[in-house]
């Protein structure tokens, strides 16, 4: 796709969207899409989630969308989907982040088994963006399968900072955000928590990797925290049957007692687990490990029914969208409540979501370069289920 209004393109401007070749899309969530982009001066390829500023303002999640934002602004690790640029027009807020074409683990571990091998590599490259995130002082809050996405040579990137929460240790958070079949029984229990939730999520998602199912199930919501506020999992008899070191880090992180779940109580918990102790967590962090599972090249690893949504149920696709825009109205003086409040929440996403662009930012520790990728995320409300009730 070209320039839409017939003008070159200064790419000395702030980046804006006709600084993209619109590509096709591969995601959606509340408010918007996810297609994947490339930039029309260097050919780099990035995934563009794009959400509806009106809807943003009529779900009240402003402050939610604006936190992620300026929590992104301030991530970059080599597994994290990180922030490359931020922008906004009239209509529109865009998130451009790496894009990964691996997939999400979701789509794999729903299509076939994966090797203990497989798994523990996954796990433990999510075991280092954990601690990478908890040491920024952010706990993600929304660790699933859902949430990581492969790249194309299999490293898996941690994805979706929509919930996640700054934190200090000497103030406990309390409200129930995520996923609900993966919280922690100290969320369910209301007595606060911290950082300590993710490494029970992260066991709930290996758990998942391993049976292809999750610990804890349930038909309703007040069921579902019962069972997992009393922390029982079973573990299913398979063939060829799980080895006791899995069976044993699985248990460890779905330890009730935080001062017992590895991770939790610091990072050499996790590292000197005997299933983890054969890896070399420097090299690993530093890519040097060989993925134990490559994605195909030969097919697509997302849901292709999105790009055809795209052209055949929307009105009016993001191109013709964003050539149309006009300005929005000016208060009226016998304006209501309401209409003030609108108004009141979208002159705050002008002022607060500000404009980011990685290649002008000096950076702590460089991060592998932008690569193809599928980003697949959730602009949800505080308390998300995607189990049936």
């Amino acid at each position: 796709m070209g320039n839409s209004n017939g003008k070159p393109v200064v790419f000395t401007d702030e980046v804006n969207l006709n600084h993209f070749r619109l590509l096709r899309v591969v995601g959606k969530g509340a408010f918007g899409k996810v297609r994947i982009v490339e930039r029309k001066d260097t050919g780099l390829t990035f995934a563009l989630k794009y959400i509806r500023k009106d809807e943003v303002v009529r779900s009240e999640s402003v402050r939610n969308i604006i936190r992620e934002r300026r929590m992104l602004e301030h991530l970059n690790h080599p597994f994290l989907c990180n922030l490359r640029y931020s922008f906004q027009d009239i209509e529109y807020l865009y998130i451009v982040v790496d894009l990964m074409n691996g997939g999400d683990l979701r789509f794999h571990i729903s299509r076939k088994t994966f090797t203990e091998e497989a798994v523990r590599f996954w796990i433990a490259e999510l075991g280092c963006a954990l601690r990478y995130i908890h040491s920024q002082g952010i706990v993600h809050r929304d660790v699933k399968p859902d949430n990581v996405l492969l790249d194309s040579d299999g490293h898996v990137h941690l994805a979706d900072f929509n919930v996640a929460s700054d934190f200090t240790p000497n103030k406990l958070l309390t409200s129930k955000s995520g996923t609900l079949a993966y919280l922690a029984p100290e969320v369910y229990e209301g007595k606060g928590y911290l950082s300590e939730v993710d490494w029970w999520s992260l066991g709930v998602l290996f758990y998942e990797c391993i049976y292809n199912k999750r610990p804890f199930e349930a038909n309703s919501h007040e069921a579902l925290s019962k069972i997992i506020v009393k922390a029982e999992p079973t573990f299913p008899v398979t063939s060829p049957p799980v080895t006791m070191p899995c069976l044993h880090a699985i248990s460890s992180l779905l330890e009730k007692d935080t001062r017992q779940r590895i991770g939790a109580i610091g990072f050499a918990t996790f590292a000197d687990n005997p299933f983890f102790r054969p890896i070399n967590f420097e090299a690993l962090e530093r890519k040097e490990v060989e993925p134990v599972f490559r994605p195909s090249s030969e097919k697509t690893n997302f849901d292709a029914t999105y790009d055809l949504e795209e052209l055949l149920l929307e009105e009016a696709p993001l191109e013709a969208r964003a050539r149309r825009q006009k300005p929005r109205l000016e208060l009226k003086e016998d304006a209501t409540d309401q209409e003030k409040r609108t108004e009141e929440l979208h002159k705050m996403i002008e002022t607060l979501f500000e404009p980011f662009n990685y290649s002008t930012v000096a950076y702590d520790k460089p991060v592998s370069s932008p690569c193809l990728a599928h980003q697949q995320w959730h602009v949800e409300a505080n308390t998300v289920s995607d189990f049936p009730v």
